[in-house]
């Protein structure tokens, strides 16, 4: 007669100490575990590998973004110091350049406190 194997795994179970089951239980635990965090790691792993080329590009946009915000204020600069002078014209782009600053700022705390 041919036994299917649940039937011989359950007669294999019925011999063996219930030491020996939790023992084996354990272990079976301890390979799921294992298993469930090498699962995280490589979903996790491939996330951040997915996101390294985004990220560069990112940072690159926003180097480039501060080189312009420079830019547009050193051609204030000269366009004041040619109409005020050098100090004058500095001293006013410096001015401006800070109330926009101040203004974008208050506008975030404004946002982050839930003002909209």
């Amino acid at each position: 007669m041919d036994q299917s194997a649940a039937e011989v795994e359950a007669e294999d179970a019925e011999e063996q100490p219930i030491g020996d089951l939790f023992g084996q239980l354990i272990d079976n635990g301890k390979a799921y575990a294992k298993a469930e965090v090498d699962l995280v790691r490589a979903r996790a792993e491939g996330q951040a590998e997915r996101a390294k080329r985004p990220a560069i590009f990112g940072a690159g946009a926003i180097a480039f973004g501060f080189a312009s915000v420079i830019a547009l204020v050193l051609t204030l600069v000269l366009a004041l110091a040619s109409l005020l002078g050098p100090l004058a014209g500095g001293l006013l782009a410096t001015v401006i350049s800070l109330l926009v600053a101040g203004g974008l700022g208050l506008a975030a705390l404004k946002s982050w406190k839930g003002g909209a």
